[in-house]
């Protein structure tokens, strides 16, 4: 009961701030497990993410750990049984890191659940998606049980927002975000927040993602890499967050990097 009041909440706290259109929902609405793999825009993509699959499906995360370490965040983290994955960027080496996300996601697909893994496991550092050499996504749907679903997820519309590396060319911290999107959202007087249009695109990769996982890592990489940036770069779209300034005159960083189909 606290998690559907929780989604039904904060769909609505979202929906102040974003104009989200989904294509091929009813992906999402069978009942067998799914490993669900969206290209990794920026931080409040995987909060949409949820939200919106949880009306259908329970949804199991695979995370950072420093997520459990936040408050309020790490204790839905905890009620969602998301599986945390140790933070190599701050140090934290776990050698069955791997072996744990396996489990896990295995765990709740046999439970008929829905999980989330980011391939890349990083934001994006530009208007598209770079796997590089990550190989969560690969053990895991290698040895995928037979009636899970993989659905790739490709997600529009973010690159931008001070959730993104396009806002700064920095990577975001989760914890500022949050407190700033809570102050703009009641500065805003949370009916009148300026909107930003999101796509979330639902396809059925199934097929194609378990033959090309049979090729090897490389090949699987860039098969993903190809279906997230099937429509080329996305260009930065720089919302204003309060609805009584002008259009917002900020520009992509000139650090981050364009797109080079390799």
């Amino acid at each position: 009961m606290l998690m559907r009041f929780y989604r039904v909440f904060y769909k609505f706290v979202l929906s102040r701030r974003y104009r989200v259109n989904i294509e091929g929902l009813d992906l999402i609405k069978t009942p067998n497990g799914k490993l669900i793999l969206p290209n990794h825009v920026s931080h409040v993509d995987p909060q949409m993410l949820a939200v919106e699959i949880y009306k259908y499906a329970w949804v199991v995360p695979v995370v950072s750990e420093r997520f459990f370490k936040i408050p309020v965040v790490g204790f839905f983290m905890r009620k969602w049984e998301a599986v945390p994955v140790a933070d190599f960027r701050r140090g934290n080496k776990d050698p069955n890191v791997m072996k744990n996300i396996f489990a896990g996601v295995n765990d709740a697909l046999a439970k008929g659940r829905n999980c989330i893994v980011y391939p890349s496991g990083e934001l994006a550092n530009g208007g598209f998606e770079k796997i590089k050499n990550k190989q969560a996504a690969h053990v895991i749907v290698s040895d995928l049980p037979e009636d899970a679903q993989v659905i790739g997820v490709r997600i529009k519309g973010l690159w931008g927002t001070m959730w993104s590396k396009a806002w700064s060319g920095k990577q975001p911290n989760f914890l500022k975000c949050y407190l700033k999107a809570i102050f703009y959202w009641f500065a805003n007087f949370i009916f009148l927040c300026p909107k930003r249009n999101v796509t979330l695109e639902f396809v059925d990769i199934t097929k194609n993602a378990k033959l090309q996982a049979q090729n090897g890592r490389k090949v699987f990489n860039e098969f993903l890499e190809d279906f997230y940036n099937a429509n080329g770069e996305e260009d930065p779209v720089y919302i204003k967050h309060f609805f009584y300034f002008p259009r917002s005159k900020r520009k992509l960083p000139p650090n981050l990097p364009r797109y080079v189909k390799t």
